[in-house]
């Protein structure tokens, strides 16, 4: 696969034609800081030996070097060279006066483990827009050394390259125009001194269009509540219209179908189950989808609050549970791991986030490389008796139900007096109230 998408890559970008020098427009030249400015910070910016230098203190705020002109659409090519340290690009960024921040769209620079350089980051705002998870052949585009860097900020699209690899495939409308800068990241006391480089930087504003590079890598679509022609095509259809509550009802049978009359609010393209007594299903009740779904998958865009506790279920029988507490159904669990008890109940952290509660935990340690205060992605993957629970494109746990193993499972949770539980060939899709202020967007499916 990443040999495919190398050659893929070179391929496209050899079909473009030539640009002339002229169309290019040297941001840096390569003599001092003659365009830039920096905005935040106290790291320290140089030009030197036909490079700018930044190097790191012990600046309590990211520092960044910004172009004193604002950029629209454009193709952005550079090169980089990091001593260990993260860095980034800023994209079509600003600076927000009353905190004293830069904002905006980030071009990665990782040379961690964790390997995201490529990726699309939005610094002091939505956090990130494209993880290397979604694309892992990506993951190994970085090097030691100089690098070099494609960016293509075009209309709604922002696409990625390193050293000639596609990496980012980002659709997303939030910001036309910003500047560009170079940022040099806060670091740890034996860090201050490291040296982030670039060097050859260049800029195309003219007939972008033309000089495009359509790109192999996944496309994430950041347009809350809606789909791409392409998703279309491939089967993808929403669950959530960012308006209302159409498509979803009160799972308590006595609603009769009735969307809850409080306790859920659809707001500025976002669906919340407010805060309540942290009850399960005391406060609006669980939602679940108008009609029942059999082998799917299912995206979810979430946030929660600290504390907070929700999920998502799948085979859902509303009418399995009479009583109080939420409707029974497997469940990807939705939990803030390190505040909330529950994550340290269940066994072997089976009710920790991402986990099919009760029953199988997902990986430790997989939530500690992200953060509450973002929106994630939640991805179930139901084929026949195949089922993959996925969490910002990483595949957190598999497993295969409706034989002796699984029923083995779900005798010693607490799940085992529920007459063949999860084995259903269908069911309904439920969003669970837990007393806990969570938010949820972009939610859509693709029937198998």
């Amino acid at each position: 696969m990443k040999r495919l998408l190398v050659i893929l890559g070179l391929a496209l970008a050899a079909s473009l034609g030539p640009v002339s020098a002229q169309e290019w427009e040297p941001l840096f030249n390569g003599k001092n800081l003659k365009g830039w400015k920096q905005v935040t910070g106290t790291a320290k910016y140089a030009a030197k030996d036909g490079m700018i230098v930044g190097t790191t203190t012990d600046s309590k705020i990211n520092s960044f070097l910004a172009t004193t002109k604002e950029y629209g659409d454009f193709i952005l090519e550079l090169e980089f060279m990091t001593e260990g340290i993260n860095s980034g690009v800023q994209l079509r960024s600003h600076k927000d006066p009353a905190r004293g921040l830069v904002y905006g769209y980030q071009f990665e620079i990782d040379p961690a483990p964790r390997a995201w350089t490529g990726g699309i980051y939005d610094e002091a705002r939505r956090l990130w827009l494209y993880r290397m998870t979604t694309n892992e052949p990506a993951r190994t585009a970085y090097r030691q050394g100089w690098n070099s860097a494609r960016i293509e900020c075009i209309g709604d699209h922002i696409r990625t390259w390193v050293n000639g690899i596609p990496c980012s495939n980002l659709i997303d409308d939030v910001d036309k125009t910003g500047f560009i800068a170079l940022q040099v990241h806060t670091v740890a006391p034996d860090l201050i001194g490291s040296r982030i480089c670039w060097k050859n930087i260049r800029i195309l504003t003219k007939d972008v269009e033309k000089y495009a590079t359509p790109s192999p890598a996944p496309c994430v679509n950041c347009i809350a509540n809606t789909l791409t022609p392409e998703e279309v095509a491939d089967g993808w259809k929403l669950l959530f219209d960012g308006k209302t509550a159409n498509g979803w009802q009160s799972a308590r049978p006595r609603m009769n179908g009735a969307f809850p009359y409080e306790g859920w609010s659809v707001e500025n393209g976002v669906l919340y189950v407010h805060a309540g007594d942290g009850g399960e299903s005391a406060n609006g009740g669980d939602i679940i989808t108008t009609r029942k779904y059999r082998n799917f998958i299912l995206k979810v865009d979430f946030k929660i609050t600290p504390g907070a506790n929700s999920g998502i279920k799948y085979f859902v029988d509303p009418f399995m549970n009479g009583g109080p507490g939420s409707a029974i159904g497997c469940e990807f669990q939705i939990l803030d791991d390190r505040r909330h008890p529950d994550a340290k109940l269940g066994v072997n952290g089976n009710r920790t986030l991402g986990s099919l509660y009760d029953l199988i935990p997902a990986p430790k340690g997989e939530w500690e490389s992200y953060t509450i205060d973002g929106w994630h992605t939640a991805m179930i993957v139901v084929n026949g008796p195949h089922v993959e629970h996925w969490l910002n494109g990483h595949k957190l746990l598999e497993y295969e139900r409706n034989n002796q193993m699984w029923n083995a499972f779900v005798d010693y949770s607490k799940y085992k007096d529920w007459p063949d539980f999860g084995n259903a060939e269908e069911g309904y899709i439920l969003l669970q109230d837990h007393g806990h202020l969570v938010s949820f967007k972009n939610i859509k499916i693709k029937e198998l």
